[in-house]
């Protein structure tokens, strides 16, 4: 049986596990996830950077990639394009045909995840996580970031 360990572990633990089983989802087309996150993004809408950025960033650690090298690398390889003139990226027909294929696989690697996990049993960690994340805001917001 699997050691009792703190959440934190648990949280930290599966987040470099789903890095790594993400990594090699993408590692077939020459991508990172923060590419991948970039291409999952405008294909929802077209966005700015900033926009881009600002969507991203909960995702992203410090320290990670800004977003213009993405863009520039996902121009080159003529999966997005800016509007000229304009700040507006999106993705082009190579972008979109790239997105579905890579979708297909990124909903496998989430099959395999949740595999022995109900909807419920999702839904209620999700909700968990959420409360807690908003406890922990709520404490830094009125400056009891620490020991009392």
């Amino acid at each position: 049986m699997e050691p009792e360990r703190p959440i934190g572990y648990w949280l930290r633990h599966l987040d470099n596990l789903l890095e790594a089983q993400l990594e090699g989802t993408l590692a077939g087309h020459g991508l990172v996830r923060r590419q991948w996150q970039v291409l999952h993004s405008l294909a929802q809408r077209p966005r700015t950077g900033g926009e881009l950025a600002q969507a991203l960033a909960p995702f992203w650690r410090p320290g990670e990639l800004a977003v213009e090298p993405l863009l520039d690398e996902l121009t080159g390889r003529g999966w997005i394009s800016r509007a000229r003139g304009a700040e507006l990226v999106s993705l082009t027909e190579q972008g979109r045909a790239v997105h579905r294929e890579l979708t297909r696989e990124v909903q496998r690697t989430r099959v395999l995840v949740l595999n022995g996990v109900t909807p419920d049993q999702y839904s209620d960690t999700v909700r968990t996580l959420a409360t807690m994340a908003r406890n922990v805001e709520h404490a830094l917001a009125e400056g009891r970031g620490g020991p009392a």
